[in-house]
């Protein structure tokens, strides 16, 4: 059995939100690429060893700036995955909730880079339960479609 799937004439707001991952991603890189320079990190290096960055508070700080990075790209595809999911059903919820996860992405970005792992904590925890959320509706519409089968 076929499902034609119709987009809600919201979906644009859906697809504006996952579009603007590429943005925040891009401030992690600025972030980043900033704080290798000033500690003297050189490539191929992904982070100062542990006796270098527990003495420089440079190498420290590039190395907190490079794990919230990570961190975004290791949650980045769950997201925008349940984000378009979720936008299926939900658009103008599901829209506003991924601007709202990529906004408290940037927080988490500056607050792990400038003040170090405490300084991440408002950003992961917002975001965290945002992506719960999403994830959630994600789940029903997903149900909702093996129900209609």
């Amino acid at each position: 059995m076929a499902i034609n799937i119709t987009l809600p004439a919201e979906y644009g707001y859906v697809l504006l939100a996952a579009t603007s991952t590429y943005f925040v991603n891009f401030y992690h890189i600025i972030l980043t690429s900033k704080a290798r320079k000033a500690s003297g990190v050189k490539y191929p290096a992904a982070y100062a060893t542990n006796e270098v960055a527990d003495k420089d508070p440079k190498a420290f700080a590039f190395n907190c700036a490079q794990r919230g990075h990570a961190n975004f790209t290791e949650n980045v595809t769950p997201f925008v995955v349940s984000l378009l999911v979720a936008g299926l059903r939900f658009p103008v919820v599901a829209a506003g909730m991924g601007a709202a996860w990529s906004a408290t992405r940037i927080l988490y970005a500056y607050g792990y880079a400038s003040q170090g792992p405490k300084g991440r904590e408002f950003g992961a925890i917002s975001s965290r339960l945002l992506d719960i959320g999403l994830a959630g509706m994600a789940v029903f519409t997903s149900y909702k479609f093996v129900q209609a089968l």
